[in-house]
C-alpha cells in the first residue's frame, strides 16, 4: 500500500475519476465533500473494486473557520491532495448579481486556497507531500464569456504558482492542472467543440502521471497550451472587439 490520497470536492465527475485512478495504484483514499454521506456508494465501490481503505469526510470550502479542524481531524495526513473544488455558474447571472458572483469567486479561489494552505503547512512541517490544484484555462486571460469564473481561477493559478515556489525546497511539490473542456455535469448543456472535449478518466490519468513525474503545470490536452498562447497574444485593442 502507498500513502493516502485526499480528494477535495470528491463528488465531482473529475474527482471520482481521480479517486479511481489513485485507488488502482493502491493508495488509500480520503473522500471529502460538503455532503460526505452522499459518497457512501463511491466508498463501497472503491473498497470492493480496488481493495483499499476509504474514509469519508465532510468539508465546506466556504466555511474558512472550519478548515484547520478539518485537516487536524483527518485519520492521517495525506501523501497527495487533489483539489477538485469548483463552481462555474452562469456568466450572465453572475455579472448581474454580485451575491452570485461572490459565491463563484469564493468557491474557485478563496475556499480552495484556504484548504490547500492548511494542508501545505502540515506537509511542510512533515517535509513531504504533493498538492494538486485543478484550475482552468479560463484563468489564462479574462474573457467576456466567463470572466467571473475565469478571474477566480486566475487567482487560484497564481496562488498555486506561489505555493510551489515557496515549498520547492521544503519537500512539498505543487501541481497546477489546466484541463480545458471536460465532459462533466458542470459543462452539461454547453455547446463545446468535441475535438477539445476531454473525459474525466483522461484528466485523472494526466493527474496521476503529473504526480509520478513531478511535473509543475499541465494542460491535459497539449493543444490548449497553443490555443491559450494565441489568445493571450492578441493585442488588447483588438481583443476588446472579440467575443471569445
Amino acid at each position: 500500500m502507498t500513502g493516502p490520497v485526499l480528494i477535495l470536492g470528491a463528488a465531482s465527475d473529475i474527482a471520482r475519476a481521480v479517486a479511481r485512478a489513485f485507488a488502482a495504484k493502491g493508495h488509500a483514499i480520503q473522500l471529502a465533500a460538503r455532503d460526505a454521506v452522499s459518497l457512501a456508494d463511491d466508498k463501497a465501490d472503491l473498497e470492493t473494486r480496488y481493495g483499499v481503505a476509504v474514509s469519508l469526510h465532510r468539508v465546506d470550502a466556504l466555511d474558512l473557520t472550519s478548515h484547520a479542524g478539518f485537516v487536524a481531524g483527518l485519520p492521517a495526513l495525506p501523501e497527495i491532495v487533489v483539489c477538485a473544488i469548483g463552481l462555474m455558474g452562469d456568466q450572465d447571472e453572475n455579472a448581474a448579481d454580485m451575491a452570485r458572483a461572490t459565491v463563484i469567486l469564493r468557491s474557485n479561489f478563496e475556499g480552495p486556497a484556504s484548504l490547500l494552505g492548511h494542508l501545505a503547512n502540515a506537509m511542510e512541517a512533515r517535509g513531504s507531500g504533493t498538492l494538486v490544484g485543478i484550475s482552468s484555462v479560463a484563468g489564462d486571460r479574462g474573457r467576456a464569456s466567463n470572466y467571473i469564473y475565469g478571474s477566480a481561477k486566475a487567482g487560484f493559478t497564481a496562488y498555486l504558482s506561489g505555493l510551489r515556489n515557496r515549498l520547492a525546497r521544503k519537500g512539498v511539490h505543487v501541481v497546477t492542472v489546466l484541463p480545458g473542456f471536460v465532459a462533466t455535469k458542470m459543462t452539461e448543456g454547453l455547446d463545446l467543440p468535441k475535438p477539445l472535449l476531454a473525459q474525466p478518466p483522461e484528466v485523472a490519468r494526466a493527474i496521476v502521471a503529473a504526480v509520478e513525474k513531478g511535473r509543475n503545470i499541465i494542460y491535459v490536452r497539449p493543444t490548449w497550451r497553443l490555443i491559450m498562447a494565441i489568445i493571450k497574444a492578441i493585442p488588447e485593442p483588438l481583443f476588446k472587439k472579440t467575443s471569445i
